[in-house]
């Protein structure tokens, strides 16, 4: 039986349990027992197993998150952070990190760098009606399936601009909902793209000024919503004046968070679970020091297949202009070193009319490699 279900079976085991207990006192005429009764029997049942031990607690979360290594199996997790706040706290410090791991489990994993060693797979679904995008966590080497649900942007074209409203809800794409994670904006030729996120990237931060930056209309909001979005990267496409033949030249300037985990707080659990990605990423130097810059790798020109081809893996099967791997060009963690040109840190490539795959790894997260896919849908005159 599922975790899950257990809960729900033992809650109702308790309360059905303590209803037998009082009925042969009760008049046979007596109305049911009240909302309130049974609130109060379902609040006891939390509270016994919140008061289980922490090491029994523990070994339980550590069983179950490595017993359920794969999604749909993997909810069983959430759900054992889902029973209360002490659930949460130790389900947090037991869930290991998406570097070491791979894992996607809770939100705020879409926030964490990807593994060290390997890449995470995923799949984008397109739907050109809606202009909507969908981004899920590939389960089988197949490109049909879905697999798990992560991330859904959509476009919108405000004036000469366009944005990409990224949210964890696949229905409400509004900057004041709590599922918004971030957008995506373009200039006027779609060549330039800022990266925006809903948290701050680091302590102090502030909200990028200008009303593109802003996420409400009036100034009276919550205070523990940001009013504004924060800047995090930038991608940009190199002007192709003179027309000439080959594949788009893009590179992209990012603030990663750290693969080392902050320091745990208690206190973290009551807030956003963005919250703890802003403690991860380090205030960049004056000098840029502290940002990550990818590019593109070149292609090599196919005399037989009279065509620009790179090596996907089998992970891309459909010729576009779309495609590209983007590696480090700055070494980030040996100051003044080259970056390793060879290692792809991402790749997105054309699969179908309408899905494309995209795999990433550190020290890129599941949110920052899916803005940086988005700004290759669309049309780039001035760079093709």
């Amino acid at each position: 039986m599922p975790l899950s279900r257990s809960f729900l079976s033992r809650r109702f085991s308790i309360s059905f349990r303590d209803q037998g207990k009082t009925a042969p006192e009760a008049d046979s005429h007596q109305s049911p027992p009240t909302t309130t009764k049974m609130n109060a029997a379902s609040a006891g049942s939390s509270s016994s197993w919140s008061a289980m031990l922490p090491e029994l607690l523990g070994e339980i979360i550590r069983r179950v998150e490595e017993s359920e290594d794969q999604w749909p199996h993997r909810r069983d997790v959430v759900s054992c952070a889902c029973v209360s706040k002490k659930w949460r706290e130790i389900a947090q410090e037991t869930v290991r990190s998406p570097v070491n791991s791979g894992k996607i489990t809770f939100p705020s994993c879409l926030k964490l760098p990807g593994p060290r060693e390997f890449s995470n797979q995923c799949l984008i679904k397109r739907n050109k009606k809606t202009s909507t995008f969908y981004l899920y966590l590939a389960l089988t080497p197949s490109f049909t399936d879905k697999g798990k649900f992560l991330l859904a942007a959509r476009r919108f074209r405000t004036g000469a601009y366009t944005e990409y409203i990224i949210s964890l809800d696949a229905d409400d794409f509004s900057q004041g909902s709590n599922a918004y994670v971030g957008k995506l904006r373009s200039d006027f030729l779609g060549t330039n793209f800022t990266v925006y996120d809903s948290q701050p990237p680091h302590n102090g931060a502030k909200p990028s000024n200008g009303k593109a930056s802003r996420r409400f209309a009036s100034k009276q909001i919550s205070p523990q919503v940001p009013a504004g979005n924060f800047e995090v990267g930038n991608v940009s496409y190199k002007f192709n004046l003179l027309k000439s033949r080959g594949p788009r030249r893009m590179i992209s300037t990012l603030r990663c968070p750290s693969s080392s985990p902050p320091p745990s707080s208690s206190s973290s659990t009551d807030h956003n679970p963005c919250d703890v990605v802003s403690k991860m990423i380090k205030k960049p130097n004056k000098d840029g020091s502290g940002l990550t810059i990818l590019k593109n790798k070149a292609p090599r020109w196919h005399e037989h297949l009279q065509c620009w081809c790179l090596n996907f893996h089998g992970r891309v099967t459909v010729a576009s202009v779309k495609n590209f791997q983007l590696a480090a060009s700055v070494d980030q963690s040996q100051p003044g070193g080259k970056g390793d040109e060879e290692t792809v840190l991402l790749q997105f490539g054309k699969v179908g009319d309408d899905t494309f795959t995209m795999d990433y790894r550190q020290p890129l997260s599941a949110f920052q490699a899916f803005a940086i896919c988005l700004t290759s849908f669309g049309t780039k005159l001035a760079c093709e």
